[in-house]
């Protein structure tokens, strides 16, 4: 009796365990040949914790997108980062907004894989504090990135940007002089997976 039941537990979990590899055998299965159509959403986040040593940082861009049909993409953006170092008594905090138009370009294994490019504009409020100095500036950012999505199911997606090839930044402090940064990145064989970002994409 008691090989029976050690036997009927045994058979239990293995069976438990042969449903749940099938089901996430079929949700594998139903991200094949999975296309994007006119009308299709989605939200995307990534989130960025740094800790260790004197520094502390945080950060994290929620994005909503909708497609105007099976290549382009259309959406906002909202970001805040906040990066404390003690060892120099200094805390900055960034806030953004933004809007983006993203393009998809090249579909690989089996259509899981989809490669974009995504252009995107935005404003960001810039506040710095050391000690008890406080400097706020506003910004304006402009640039132009390449990223992966790498579906797992037809609704759910890895997001990786890749590298940033183009990218302008105007910063206007209250009391400062103006500045502004361009950036061109062209040799991106040597840098794309220098500083990959993460992200978590959900279409519906």
């Amino acid at each position: 009796m008691k090989n029976f039941i050690t036997a009927m537990f045994a058979l239990a979990i293995f069976g438990t365990a042969s449903a749940q590899e099938a089901q996430l055998k079929s949700e594998l299965k139903s991200a094949v040949g999975m296309t994007f159509e006119k009308g299709d959403m989605f939200v995307e986040g990534s989130i960025k914790i740094s800790t260790g040593g004197d520094q502390d940082y945080y950060g994290f861009n929620p994005k909503f997108g909708y497609f105007l049909n099976n290549k382009w993409a259309v959406g906002g953006e909202v970001s805040y980062a906040n990066n404390k170092v003690e060892t120099l008594d200094s805390k900055t905090s960034v806030f953004g907004v933004g809007g983006f138009a993203r393009y998809y370009f090249l579909e690989l294994a089996k259509k899981r894989l989809k490669a974009y490019g995504e252009a995107g504009l935005g404003y960001g409020r810039n506040k710095t504090e050391i000690g008890n100095i406080e400097d706020i500036s506003n910004s304006i950012t402009a640039d132009l990135n390449l990223g992966l999505n790498y579906f797992f199911t037809k609704n759910f997606a890895a997001t990786f940007t890749l590298a940033n090839v183009l990218s302008y930044n105007s910063v206007s402090p209250e009391d400062g002089a103006s500045s502004n940064t361009f950036e061109l990145n062209i040799n991106l064989f040597e840098n794309i997976f220098e500083q990959p970002q993460f992200g978590i994409l959900y279409k519906f």
